[in-house]
């Protein structure tokens, strides 16, 4: 009886979903050849206004099973010039005044009559009911991000939403469009934001159908938003694009006003340019026939500070927050990160610059990293790896969590940090224990000035006898000889805590090491390690878990220091000595 209940309880709020105030729908089998519509999309502003098109039959099956589309022609002269636009995906088509679906594919390129695709209304109903149960079950809380694959034919090109920058230097976009590419996003740098300002967006108007609306990943001082249009309201339920933004399936998106500046024709793609404005609700659904979410508060988003030091004036902000999600934020991030780097006057491109990051988490646990770049191309390569670090940090394996904060501080140098390896000297073969034993190390500057570096090394009296090793080199090669590498497994690290201890053990990446090493077996526990452990116990711990407990041999720093902490220095150098008796 309880599951009945909860069968029609579902049912009930889809029907009501179902019922359009203000038109009636139409199915695909009363559509016929020859029958006249129309499509309301913003062409410039804030109101929708008509286009009119021509049935010209229904494409069954085209997306894959039971997914069909309306083919129309686009008899409007002004569409028929520039075809389905990028930016019009979701606006409705309405045929003898009944809602029949939405514009959302485009058919090929280079027509020589402009056809467009449209999706049914039934489809587009069917992912507004998934937002209705959905919305219910999480009681308007996010739920988990399940990616799902979108079954698109292709003979069908769906019309990519209008991704923007708002705030962002055009090189920064090139730089960021391959990046976005991977996820397959298309992205412009034509693109605006008129949050905080008093601009048209600035109202209190209820969507409607033919509005121009935006899914934001971005929103503040820099702005990233997908604008497309919006197909179907019914209440405070939304349903627009007619089409996946990322068929990423359950989502939590902040849904935004959108302005259309203006329309960009053209043989291959038109598109629309757009500012997005204020949030005005959550999206819920990205699937393959439709965006979907409802009015009201937006989700929760990380607030993100971006300080950018001058040499020459002030220092600068850039404050911003980013949509909770793995695949998702850290491109918020590094969106935020090269503008500091790449999109400023007084950035330091031609020697580098300095990133620190800090990210906080629930009960007071943080972590941060520190990147040193060497030049413009080390700045590029560096930016790409900033990204990759804050994805790892985000996509671990072993919890779903965000940053409650994350703050990035920038400083551009004054000088190329690149240094490199000449040579390396010790001052003796054989050292008593107790003694000291002196390490000259020569180096070369970017610019090819030489220089070197003394270091002192104290012979502890326990290594008499020992033939040992001195290592130059830097943080990350020195993790790798000491066995840092074996700990990569989600089966090795138990806990996203014991993933930050990990992370937070790494030696520094900038600066030179000089360690003395010696061959020895390690014995780690997720990020723990253990010098010299007996063999037995060793034994049964792997044979209790072997994937948790590793038992292998690698170098042991069993003396270490740090060296040229401001300069990037590549390579390795190794010389041995023997510790008298």
């Amino acid at each position: 009886m309880h599951r009945l209940a909860f069968i029609l309880g579902i049912f009930w709020a889809s029907a009501a979903f179902a019922q359009p105030a203000d038109a009636p729908l139409i199915k695909l089998d009363e559509l016929t050849p020859g029958m006249k519509g129309e499509v309301w999309t913003v062409f410039r502003g804030t109101k929708p206004e008509p286009f009119e098109v021509e049935v010209t039959g229904v494409v069954r099956n085209a997306l894959g099973p039971g997914k069909s589309l309306i083919l129309c022609q686009l008899t409007d002269e002004r569409v028929q010039k520039m075809g389905a636009v990028a930016g019009m995906s979701g606006s409705p088509l309405y045929v003898e005044g009944k809602l029949a679906g939405a514009l959302s594919y485009q058919v090929q390129k280079f027509e020589t009559v402009r056809y467009a695709g449209f999706t049914p209304i039934g489809d587009l109903l069917e992912v507004g009911e998934k937002s209705v149960v959905f919305a219910a079950q999480q009681n308007h809380e996010a739920g988990s991000l399940t990616r799902v694959q979108a079954d698109a034919n292709d003979g069908f090109r769906p019309l990519s939403p209008v991704f923007a920058f708002g705030g962002v230097a055009p090189r920064v976009v090139d730089w960021l469009k391959p990046q976005f590419a991977a996820l397959g996003l298309q992205v412009s740098a034509l693109g605006g934001s008129t949050v905080g300002n008093d601009g048209p967006l600035a109202d209190t108007e209820p969507l409607r159908a033919g509005d121009a609306v935006a899914v934001a990943i971005a929103s503040g001082d820099i702005t990233l938003a997908a604008t497309g249009t919006v197909s179907y309201v019914s209440g405070n339920q939304v349903v627009a694009f007619g089409h996946p933004m990322l068929s990423l399936g359950n989502v939590s998106l902040p849904m935004a006003r959108a302005e259309i500046v203006t329309i960009l024709p053209s043989n291959e793609s038109s598109l629309k340019v757009a500012n997005t404005g204020e949030i005005i609700g959550t999206i819920d659904q990205d699937r393959l026939s439709a965006v979907a979410g409802r009015l009201g508060p937006g989700p929760e988003m990380i607030p993100v500070g971006i300080t950018i030091a001058s040499g020459d004036g002030p220092a600068r902000s850039l404050n911003f927050r980013a949509v909770r999600h793995p695949q998702l934020t850290p491109l918020a991030i590094g969106t935020g990160a090269a503008q500091a780097v790449l999109g400023s006057n007084d950035a330091g491109l031609a020697n580098g610059a300095r990133l620190v990051a800090e990210f906080e988490f629930e009960g007071d646990e943080s972590v941060s990293t520190e990147m040193l770049f060497g030049g413009a191309q080390g700045v590029l390569q560096g930016l790409g790896d900033f990204a990759r670090d804050v994805s790892a940090l985000l996509q671990n394996p072993y919890a779903s969590v965000f940053p409650s904060a994350i703050r990035v501080n920038v400083t551009p140098l004054e000088k190329n940090p690149v240094t490199t390896l000449e040579y390396v000297q010790l001052a003796r073969n054989t050292v008593p224990g107790g003694g000291t034993q002196t390490v000259t190390v020569g180096w070369r500057d970017f610019q090819g000035q030489a220089g070197r570096e003394i270091v002192n090394i104290p012979i502890d009296p326990a290594w008499q006898g020992k033939q040992l090793d001195v290592v130059i080199t830097n943080g990350s090669s020195l993790d790798q000889l000491t066995g840092r590498s074996f700990v990569a497994t989600s089966a090795q690290l138990r806990s996203f805590p014991a993933y930050l201890d990990f992370v937070r053990q790494a030696r520094s990446a900038e600066g030179l090491y000089v360690a003395v090493v010696e061959s020895s077996r390690v014995f780690i526990d997720q990020s723990v390690e253990s010098r010299d452990l007996p063999d037995s116990v060793a034994r049964i711990a792997q044979r209790a878990d072997q994937n948790r407990y590793q038992n292998r041999v690698a170098l042991n720093a069993i003396w270490e220091t740090r060296a040229l902490t401001d300069r990037l220095v590549p390579g390795l150098l190794r010389k041995s000595f023997r510790v008298e008796d």
